[in-house]
């Protein structure tokens, strides 16, 4: 195995001959729109149409896979009430998925914050 690279997802270093995305962009966002609050949905409505768009697939997958080896039929699915734990564990589940939507407004409103807490504190400087 290669050493450890701490800029890739898996921490591993790639295949010579292949690069690896940083796990995070530098720099400024693009701005495609004259409003950037119209930039910040297109974002998060982006994220949520690939989140969603894995999610259908890997559903409809493990659907497929229990009906085809006749362990459950798909209408199970519908009628299905979690219990206590698998509704714990889904309200952690969606907790971090908002967290992620909501990543871009919470960046611009931390930006906020420390310009705030900045001029605060060239305020006391005076």
């Amino acid at each position: 195995m290669g050493t450890k690279d701490e800029n890739t997802p898996s921490g591993q270093r790639p295949p010579p001959g292949q690069r690896v995305l940083p796990l995070s962009a530098k720099g400024r966002r693009p701005q495609y729109f004259a409003d950037p609050a119209t930039d910040k949905l297109l974002s998060m409505v982006v994220t949520l149409m690939g989140e969603l768009s894995v999610t259908r697939d890997r559903l409809d997958t493990v659907e497929e896979l229990l009906q085809r080896e006749g362990v459950l039929a798909r209408d199970t699915v519908d009628a299905f009430l979690p219990d206590g734990e698998v509704a714990r564990r889904r309200e952690h589940r969606r907790a971090e998925f908002t967290a992620r939507v909501l990543r871009v407004l919470e960046a611009e409103l931390d930006e906020l914050q420390a310009g705030e807490l900045a001029r605060g504190i060239d305020d006391l400087d005076r």
